[in-house]
């Protein structure tokens, strides 16, 4: 594949974002899919941002990724007070619909890891329903020993999937596949959050109305009282942008 170095990047606090759509994601996708070797795709929100920002280790994971997809509406809006733009932005969850539903016209299979015990089951068999055609190799739950990761990386490997999902949270299931990855025989590794949970029903996605204008932490909020501190990430994420403006305008 052509170095990703030929696309064109935003930097938000140190960390490179792919000036993508939809679509263009999707190329890039299928792209990395017949490419050899295991590629990362991250898909960053202001949270993981900001996290990043602070773990030298975690940034220096995205910095590797073959793909960085603007998922937060949080980068959207740090684009535009850095006059760098985003074309839109391009929600996980979504994304991976789309991956899994190309996937179903090839015959080409995917594997999930992660979540609690069952889900990662659920998940593949709504999946499956949702997208005829659709071969999900393997699913496994998140909750194994670390001395067991190299079986478990046995298992991804001998059911043949050419796309490994991982849902172990932000950082580590990015770390998961950035310390495998050369042992994975996978084409395409994501680190995918709380797809399954929404996939198999264990979780409501936020309405419409609600991811349409960006409000999907707001809805999470509502439902999760709990979730408080993490939502705190945007406001910090915002103030840290505008600083940085800040300090780039009286240079």
């Amino acid at each position: 594949m052509e170095d990703k170095n030929y696309r064109e990047r935003i930097d938000i606090l140190g960390v490179p974002i792919d000036r993508v759509d939809m679509e263009m994601a999707l190329e890039i996708f299928e792209e990395l899919l017949a490419s050899p070797g295991c590629s990362l795709i991250v898909t960053p929100n202001s949270e993981i941002i900001t996290v990043a920002e602070k773990d030298p280790a975690f940034k220096d994971v995205i910095l590797s990724a073959d793909l960085v997809i603007p998922d937060g509406i949080g980068l959207v809006y740090a684009s535009h007070l850095l006059r760098k733009p985003l074309k839109q932005r391009v929600t996980g969850i979504d994304f991976l619909e789309r991956a899994l539903s190309r996937l179903a016209t090839t015959g080409q299979s995917v594997y999930f890891l992660g979540g609690k015990p069952g889900v990662a089951v659920k998940a593949a068999t709504a999946m499956e329903a949702k997208y005829p055609g659709l071969v999900v190799a393997g699913a496994a739950d998140g909750y194994f020993d670390p001395m067991r990761e190299e079986e478990v990386v046995e298992m991804i490997n001998a059911s043949g999937a050419v796309l490994l999902c991982v849902a172990l949270g932000a950082p580590k299931q990015e770390f998961f596949i950035a310390r495998n990855k050369t042992r994975l025989a996978v084409n395409t590794a994501v680190g995918v959050g709380g797809s399954f949970d929404v996939f198999s029903g264990e979780v409501k996605r936020a309405p419409r109305f609600y991811r349409e204008h960006g409000l999907e932490w707001l809805y999470r909020l509502a439902q999760q009282p709990a979730r408080i501190k993490r939502a705190a990430a945007l406001p910090r994420f915002m103030v840290m942008i505008l600083l940085g403006r800040g300090k780039a305008d009286r240079r």
